[in-house]
């Protein structure tokens, strides 16, 4: 969908060597250390650290910085994991969204069904039943996305799609509406004709001073006479 183009990823460190900590193992690994800005219309500003994990076959998205808010605050420090799938070079995770109540309290829920899958990631995401993804089957473990091991960009747009999508006040059309609404105020460029004439003291050529704004920048220029 077209919301995906002003999700902004950009690579900003590589470490070739580094050490994480995996949760889910207990233990320290070793391998390639990735760092992403993204600048999401929707939710703000993200710093994520991606470890990937040749040895287990699996990679780690991790959200280290997350916009203000009390419910992006909740996301901070939290991992999605992506492993490997039976497919050939294709990793999976399995699909949940988060969702904050009255409160403000965030938490996430693992869909039961293609329908509960937000539009954006079912056309933008292969989307298949863990079962078909492992070749076995889990309690409460339903549908997973897929991402080819070298696509590394779109690990991190999915954490922000599944994890914190769900966490704006705003729909994205609503978001984007107002952030073409904000573009065209700052773009916008208006002219006023002062009535002073400036004259030359070294020709006598002669021009009228006119007052300029752009969004909030004020300038004056010279414009020849009418």
């Amino acid at each position: 969908m077209h919301f995906l183009k002003y999700i902004k990823v950009r690579q900003v460190e590589k470490r070739p060597k580094d050490s994480w900590y995996d949760m889910n193992l207990r233990q320290l690994r070793n391998g390639e250390v990735r760092f992403y800005r993204v600048k999401d219309f929707l939710t703000g500003n993200w710093l994520f650290k991606m470890c990937i994990d040749n040895e287990q076959e699996k990679i780690l998205v991790k959200a280290v910085k997350c916009p203000a808010g009390i419910r992006f605050a909740q996301l901070e420090g939290k991992t999605m994991v992506f492993q490997k799938s039976k497919i050939e070079g294709m990793l999976y995770d399995v699909i949940s969204l988060t969702k904050a109540d009255e409160n403000d309290k965030v938490r996430r829920k693992i869909v039961s069904s293609i329908d509960e899958v937000p539009t954006i990631i079912r056309k933008n995401y292969e989307i298949k039943s863990y079962q078909e993804a492992t070749g076995k089957k889990a309690l409460g473990k339903h549908l997973v996305t897929l991402i080819k091991q070298e696509s590394k960009k779109k690990f991190i747009t999915l954490f922000v799609l599944e994890r914190a999508w769900g966490l704006s006040q705003f729909t994205p059309e609503e978001k984007l509406k107002d952030r073409k609404k904000l573009l065209a105020k700052k773009t916008t460029k208006i002219e006023v004709d002062t009535g002073n004439v400036w004259s030359c003291p070294l020709c006598g050529k002669r021009h009228r001073l006119v007052h300029v704004e752009k969004g909030k920048t004020i300038k004056h220029a010279l414009r020849k006479p009418h």
